[in-house]
């Protein structure tokens, strides 16, 4: 009997044993556990990143090759930025002279770090290097130019219905309006005018004496 019920008890060890290897690899999977991968870190930084969060993807040239690992402010007295610092795969090599800039994900507006390759692939980035990064357009920027444009664009307008500039006068100017139709008429009258061709006088050099 006890021999049944030590059995029985090692089963459901074994059974829970497995239960929790199970929901350990499960839980890296899920979170993307770095550790059991091989990469280095690089640091970017910037005045502004517009909403960028531990865990966005780092891609280069358009290929997930990482994401952000940790975000910082560094201040040293005058002014102050954002350390972003990222993780990537060990078999990328980014040249040295690479852009950094953030980027907008899909419609949802999900931030990320973008890397755009340079043109000298024959100097990489060493690890832990830091790259000073292009910031993002705020968005309060994007709607004080649209603003401008807009008034700009209405300034046009209301000019154009003064009757100001060419566009302003041939639609507004009835004295336009008439020598144009004036025109019409005449050629429809005669439309012989549209091939005829002034004779140039020829010019005779003067008779030698």
């Amino acid at each position: 009997m006890r021999v049944e019920r030590s059995n029985l008890e090692l089963k459901v060890g074994v059974f829970v044993a497995v239960g929790m290897l199970i929901l350990v690899v499960f839980i890296l999977l899920i979170g993307d556990f770095r550790t059991l991968r091989s990469g280095y870190r690089l640091n970017f930084t910037f005045h502004f990143i517009n909403g960028v969060k531990i865990g966005a993807p780092v891609r280069f040239a358009g290929v997930d090759v990482g994401e952000v690992k940790n975000i910082s402010l560094v201040t040293d007295g005058a002014s102050t930025s954002v350390n972003v610092s990222v993780w990537v795969k060990k078999e990328v090599s980014i040249p040295a002279d690479s852009r950094v800039w953030v980027n907008t994900l899909g419609l949802l507006g999900e931030k990320y770090v973008e890397i755009m390759p340079g043109t000298n692939s024959a100097v990489a980035l060493e690890p832990d290097s830091v790259v000073k990064g292009n910031d993002p357009v705020a968005m309060h920027e994007v709607t004080e130019t649209a603003r401008v444009l807009l008034n700009d664009i209405q300034d046009a307008l209301n000019r154009i219905k003064r009757g100001e500039g060419t566009l302003g006068r041939f639609l507004f100017d009835d004295t336009l309006y008439r020598e144009v139709d004036a025109l019409v008429i005449d050629i429809r009258r005669n439309p012989w005018k549209l091939f005829w061709k002034t004779k140039e006088k020829s010019v005779r050099a003067p008779a030698e004496r």
